[in-house]
């Protein structure tokens, strides 16, 4: 099916840059309440790599020595996500810090409920980068949702002072500093800016897999400023993150006329509408991905709208409804593209929508992949080793 370009820009005009609205650049302030003695900005490590933003500000991203912010969502519902960041940064030599000492961000509290205050919030926040801080490696931000709270409490805390005045106390009595990073840096980020070096590493053919891409909401809906922009992709119109990604991979993206919708998480509605959410997910999102567009696979950045556009396909199919499409993270797919392990490194099993068709258009043998990891299960079962390591995971 054909969409008219005027349906897939959505008024491609309101999109434009209005030069009378572009926000100023945060760091004149950062810096300025650092001199005064506010907090300590703690600068993006060398080296790093430039990438352009909605208005065009200059954003560092660090190659390496990152603090991995991780997400609880992730770990709790899709480990394969965060064992994918780390096991490609791990394949292209990337030095980084797994933090046992991180916090929750505690946004969904934030924006789900609204039982918490802003002194809590911030505090959170400013506590796990001090944590980052003391150990010389940079804050990365696995949830959209962590990364989208921590620039709105830094939006708050620029302009403030009580409230800094409140955070500071608290911290005090944690023994920490107040620390604000240079720039808040999400994972898919660094993604973006090292897909050059990841698909040189690729050892898999994705020239012929179509994709559809939900970009997260949380990552550029919220302080817009900050997502990441690229002219020569979707004209500059939409955020190139994940986009940028599957391209340096060779696989085809196709677009579709929803891509502005959320994915139907919400934080709320998922909490006390759950049919709403898998409604909107399966009707507003995979519904019309598959009429549109007919992808492979669905390709997001964030723990809850992979969540979502995954595991509401269940109830559509009980309906007969036109789903089906298995969901994955970018990080998952550059990690298939560079050979990592569909099980043992993806957790692909921990997806509800098939996935094995994908698989086998990959390339990838996905029965005996299966044996393999049912093998080394088989070890933990029998107690012969305690957990799978590294080089378990690369054999």
């Amino acid at each position: 099916m054909t969409i008219p370009v005027q349906l897939l820009l959505k008024k491609k005009e309101h999109f434009e840059r209005d030069e009378h609205h572009v926000p100023s650049d945060f760091h004149e302030e950062l810096f300025r309440l650092e001199a005064e003695g506010e907090w300590v900005v703690q600068r993006v490590p060398e080296p790093y790599i430039e990438v352009a933003t909605k208005y065009g500000r200059p954003k560092k991203i660090p190659v390496a020595g990152m603090w991995h912010h991780k997400s609880c969502g992730q770990c709790g519902h899709i480990p394969g996500y965060s064992t994918s960041i780390y096991w490609v940064m791990r394949r292209l030599g990337i030095d980084y810090n797994d933090p046992r000492d991180q916090t929750s961000c505690t946004a969904w509290n934030y924006y789900a409920s609204a039982t918490s205050n802003a002194a809590a919030q911030a505090a959170v926040a400013l506590r796990n980068f001090s944590a980052a801080y003391e150990t010389g490696y940079f804050p990365l931000i696995h949830c959209g949702t962590s990364y989208g709270h921590y620039k709105e409490v830094r939006e708050e805390l620029l302009h403030h002072p009580a409230l800094r005045a409140q955070v500071r106390s608290v911290l005090g009595k944690l023994g920490k500093q107040m620390v604000m990073p240079e720039e808040i840096i999400h994972y898919s980020e660094w993604f973006y800016a090292m897909r050059d070096r990841i698909a040189a590493a690729q050892v898999l053919d994705f020239s012929g897999i179509a994709v559809t891409v939900h970009p997260a909401c949380h990552y550029y809906k919220l302080v817009e400023g900050d997502a990441i922009y690229d002219p020569d992709i979707y004209g500059g119109q939409r955020t190139a993150i994940v986009t940028g990604l599957v391209q340096a991979l060779g696989a085809e993206v196709r677009t579709y006329s929803t891509w502005f919708d959320c994915c139907g998480f919400g934080f709320r509605h998922i909490l006390v509408q759950r049919d709403f959410t898998r409604s909107f997910a399966t009707q507003r999102k995979i519904e019309v991905m598959k009429e549109e567009a007919n992808p492979d696979v669905v390709l997001t950045h964030d723990t809850g709208c992979v969540t979502t556009l995954d595991k509401s396909q269940f109830a559509a199919q009980a309906h007969n409804k036109n789903v089906g499409v298995p969901v994955m993270s970018e990080a998952q797919f550059a990690a298939l593209a560079m050979g990592a392990h569909p099980y043992k490194v993806c957790q692909l099993h921990w997806h509800s929508t098939d996935y094995r068709p994908l698989l086998e258009k990959m390339g990838i043998d996905w029965r005996e992949a299966w044996a393999e990891f049912e093998r080394d299960a088989d070890k933990l079962r029998r107690g012969d080793q305690q957990f799978l390591t590294w080089e378990d995971v690369d054999a």
